[in-house]
């Protein structure tokens, strides 16, 4: 018997891109948040209210490293938990304290995690979402995104925010609600 959370987002990212504190900032969530990694040894789910009368779940798993999908860190536990998700956001830290950590590097070894534990996982749709903007000045913000969207090739929908002040979190949400109606629409066609 294998349990896995029913969310219809999955935020994925390294240890301290900012996860537990953008579920924080977008719902009423309450994770444990600290400046250290690993600090979320469990998944959170937190409701996200778009609307009145819209809204969806968002899950927060523990950050992942080089080597999850092979036990290393706390990955293996919970990448199943992604499996059931409709949606990827994934968080990157645009401003990492460590100048030597390269954020197209990251986003890089956790799509490469994902491929390695499931061609499913590695097919679902991940949204970019870049966060601690408020860190950088907007002329070099715009320079460090430049820079990740070459080194990544990214051609999919991009998102800044910064979840400790919540700037650009109601849009991300607005976009996410309207994605989910798009997929459950395709899904419901699909059935007919």
């Amino acid at each position: 018997l294998e349990l896995k959370v029913l969310a219809d987002v999955g935020l994925l990212g390294m240890p301290n891109a900012g996860k537990s504190t953008l579920i924080t900032a977008m719902s009423h969530a309450k994770p444990r948040i600290a400046d250290y990694p690993f600090t979320t040894l469990h998944p959170n789910l937190g409701v996200v209210r778009v609307g009145r009368l819209q809204s969806f779940v968002m899950a927060d798993i523990p950050g992942l490293i080089e080597g999850a999908s092979d036990g290393a860190g706390l990955g293996i536990q919970f990448l199943k938990h992604l499996q059931r998700t409709g949606l990827l956001l994934h968080l990157v830290d645009i401003a990492p304290i460590d100048p030597n950590i390269e954020p197209a590097d990251e986003v890089q070894a956790i799509a490469a995690e994902l491929a390695k534990f499931s061609d499913d996982l590695a097919e679902k749709t991940r949204w970019l979402v870049i966060n601690k903007i408020d860190l950088l000045a907007p002329e070099d913000l715009a320079v460090a995104r430049e820079m990740l969207l070459e080194q990544l090739q990214w051609d999919g929908p991009v998102f800044e925010v910064s979840a400790a002040t919540g700037a650009g979190t109601d849009e991300l949400g607005h976009a996410v609600m309207q994605e989910l109606e798009r997929i459950a629409e395709l899904k419901a066609e699909s059935e007919d």
